[in-house]
This record gives structure tokens, sequence and C-alpha cells, in this order.
């Protein structure tokens, strides 16, 4: 069905045990600052600590974050003059879930190392993770300056949220045609950042962002002019540079322009859907509920980009369809065109799908490699044995 399919075992997995993972993290806070902290954390584990525990804790602390500022700040109204603000507490424990989340992504990797347990199971769980918790990061640090006249508008956001995604998703493509894995600068530096952030608001108050820095540019346009600006002077021209010079050196995995900007096509269409949704809304959704909206289009980038890990690990062909788009262009043309009346009952209930897909997906390819894995170590097992 739509959004369920499984990888094909006979496809997808046997070239996945061959993975060899290859990454290369240039960032001067990276290599100077983060890894020497987290080779000095790692050491405090436990050697029988799961490496995917600890990618999965990580992750929760963000959901955490993200569930409890919309308990506090469900619209993103909270922040704005007259209304009740977010409590201290509460952003003094999302600057440190932040920065426990951030530390176990980095910790995770190097306990797999540690103890001899590295697979590419471990590799696509991570990233998985990661894709998924772009939504969540985003949407808590939009707390901080909210919605109303001191703050973003919510289609903004939106956009804002895309220039986010698809920074992210360049990575991912960048190793389909690579084979490398670049990680990309602004991650790091933007993790630090959102983590003081969060604390500096505790002390100061919400307040504090209301002023301009300097004349009329105020702290929300700094924001977004970080993000905007990191993603289109930073993370894309090296994202090209970096695909650029495998063709140069003809070691790019993809030799047609087509099969190398295929991995484009459904997060494309996807921007392409949800944005005909927010601006062609009859009861102007993305203003009713940005929160569930938001959330809804960030789990289905994270489920196409899955796909996308997915291929590029097994050295297979990207999909150029995700099928759980078919189902959304139905759920776009009841909202649209009034077919369907109550369009907050139908965000709903497709953020509902979108969320039960995409986990559903992960069990299944979590499932499949697992039992993958387990059978390549029966058969060295047997092969030691017949040795012997």
């Amino acid at each position: 069905s739509p959004g369920f399919e499984k990888p094909s075992t006979s496809q997808a997995l046997p070239s996945v045990s061959l993975l060899q993972y290859s990454a290369v993290d240039s960032n001067p806070l990276s290599v100077y600052v983060m890894h020497p902290f987290w080779n000095f954390v790692v050491k405090f584990l436990p050697t029988w600590l799961a490496p995917n525990l600890i990618t999965f804790t990580g992750f929760m602390f963000l959901v955490l974050n993200f569930l409890m500022l919309a308990f506090y700040d469900f619209d993103f109204t909270a922040s704005a003059a007259g209304h009740e603000h977010v409590p201290s507490w509460v952003w003094v424990a999302a600057g440190i879930f932040n920065f426990l989340a951030y530390t176990l992504d980095g910790v995770d990797g190097k306990q797999a190392r540690r103890t001899n347990s590295s697979t590419p199971l471990g590799e696509l769980f991570d990233h998985g993770l990661d894709s998924w918790a772009c939504i969540f990061f985003v949407a808590t640090v939009y707390s901080i300056f909210g919605r109303l006249e001191s703050g973003v508008g919510v289609t903004t956001l939106y956009y804002i949220l895309w220039v986010v995604l698809f920074s992210f998703i360049l990575s991912h493509w960048e190793k389909y045609n690579t084979g490398i894995l670049f990680l990309p600068w602004g991650y790091d530096i933007s993790q630090v950042t959102i983590s003081l952030v969060y604390l500096v608001t505790a002390v100061v108050g919400v307040e504090t962002w209301y002023q301009p820095i300097l004349w009329h540019f105020l702290y929300r346009d700094l924001f977004s002019f970080m993000i905007i600006a990191c993603s289109f002077t930073v993370t894309l021209p090296m994202s090209l540079y970096n695909v650029l010079k495998a063709h140069r050196s003809n070691t790019l995995k993809h030799s047609s322009l087509y099969e190398a900007f295929l991995p484009f096509l459904s997060p494309i269409l996807l921007f392409v859907l949800s944005t005909i949704w927010v601006v062609c809304s009859p009861s102007n959704i993305i203003e009713l509920q940005p929160r569930i909206y938001y959330l809804m289009v960030g789990t289905a980038f994270a489920n196409v980009t899955c796909k996308l890990i997915v291929c590029q690990m097994s050295n297979t062909r990207c999909q150029p369809l995700s099928w759980l788009l078919l189902p959304m262009v139905a759920v776009v043309l009841l909202a649209v065109t009034g077919v369907f009346a109550n369009e907050t009952l139908l965000l709903y209930l497709w953020t509902a799908f979108v969320i039960l897909a995409h986990i559903h997906y992960g069990v299944s390819v979590v499932q499949q490699l697992s039992g993958h894995f387990n059978i390549l170590e029966e058969e060295r097992i047997g092969l030691k044995e017949a040795e012997v």
C-alpha cells in the first residue's frame, strides 16, 4: 500500500553488507572542539551500551523538546508581547536536551567503533533519524521568536523549513553521486548556537529578541538570514563543488544528469504539493495549524530521504517517485477544492497516516537488515566450522 512499501531484499540488501562508511568532516568546530569532546565523553560509556540506543536516545531528546514546547506554545504565540510566555525552566531544559541530543549524535559512531559493532544498519538508523530531527529542532527554535508582530510569519517559517530540509538532503545527494558523505559545516555551528540561545533566553527572556540589533534589523531577521545565507553561500556551493570535482576525476557514480539529479524528484514534488495546499487552502491551514503542518511536511520529507539513504547504501538506483506522494495528491485535492469541508481534521488524519507510514517503513527496513546480517553471521560461523 502507498507509503508502506518494503525495500526489495534481493535488490537492496545484499550489497549493503559490503558498505564501507566514508565521510568527510572538515568543519573546524567539529574537528578541533567537538570531536575531542566526544572522544572524552565516550570513554565513560559502558561497552555494553548499544550505539543504536545512543542514537535513539539523542533523537528522543529532540522529540521531547518538540512536545514540551507544543504543550506551552502550541500555536507559536507565547513569545509575543501580551501573551503568557514559556517558563524559563523550559528554555533551560530545551538547551540541555538539545546539546545532549547533539552530543549523543556525535558519540554513537565512536561507541560503535570502540566496541567493534559498526554496521550499515547503524548508519541508516543514524541518518534516518537525523532526517526526521530537522522538523523537531526547527519548530522548537521557532517558539523563541513566535509568529506575531515581533516574530516570523508562519508561512515564512514554512519556506525556511524547506531551506533546512533541502540543505540536509544535499549531503545525501552528494553521497549518492560521489560515494562520500561530506558533512555540512552548518550543522555543528547551528546545534551549538541553538543550545546557547535556549539558555540565554531562559536568563534574559524572550523580550530581548524583540530589540533591534542595528537600526531596524531585528534578531528574527538575523535568524532567517543566517539559515538562508548558510544554505545558499556555504552548503549548496560546497555540494555542487564536491560533485563537480568527482565528475572531473571520473569518480562520479552516475554519468547522466537525469540519474544524478533523480533523488531531487520526490522532494521537489513534495514541496510543490505541500506549497499548493498552503497557497490554495480555503481555511488558510498554515495559519490555523502551523505546528501540525510542519510536522506533516517534515515527516514526509524524512520518509523520502530515508529511501534515498537506503539506495545510496546499497548502490541501487534511486526511486523516481515515492509512493507516499500519490495519496498526498488526493489529500491536497480534497483540501483545496473544499470537498473535505473540515480541513483541520483532514490535516490531522493525513499527518497521523504519514507518521505511521514512516515508522512502519523504518521498522520494516531495520527488520530486514537485521535478518540479513543474522544470515551472513550464520554463514560466516558455518564457514569457520567447516574450515576447522
